[in-house]
């Protein structure tokens, strides 16, 4: 199993950007599909973006769509997670995860390797 590392989180005003990394190591990661999820205080972990092995097939939740890009580095066995005007109902953990599949799966039974995660927090 591939092992995940995200970076990139901290404290932000609404409106404000940020960028996630996630490193991974251990596996071959250009075979799978990857994804960020986020986990708020009190509620479940939820789908935030998911893209294919080669990065052709992206798919996003509705509440981050035209926010938020998700990229990959193969050469450098690296996820990203681009974040523009950001929400205080943005704030939580966000964690990578790489699934036993290749393609860009929104389903968390479907990924079988996470990070620890980062916190964002999203201030008004």
């Amino acid at each position: 199993q591939v092992q995940l590392v995200e970076s990139g989180g901290g404290l932000v005003q609404a409106g404000g950007s940020l960028r996630l990394s996630c490193a991974a190591s251990g596996g071959i990661f250009s075979l799978n599909g990857m994804g960020w999820f986020r986990q708020a205080p009190g509620k479940e972990r939820e789908f935030v973006a998911a893209i294919n092995w080669n990065g052709g097939r992206t798919t996003y939740a509705d509440v981050v769509k035209g926010r938020f890009t998700i990229s990959r580095d193969n050469a450098k066995n690296t996820l990203f997670l681009h974040m523009n005007s950001l929400k205080p109902e943005d704030t939580g953990v966000y964690s990578c995860a790489a699934a036993y599949t290749a393609t860009a799966t929104i389903e968390k039974d479907e990924y079988n390797s996470w990070g620890q995660g980062t916190q964002v927090t999203v201030s008004s």
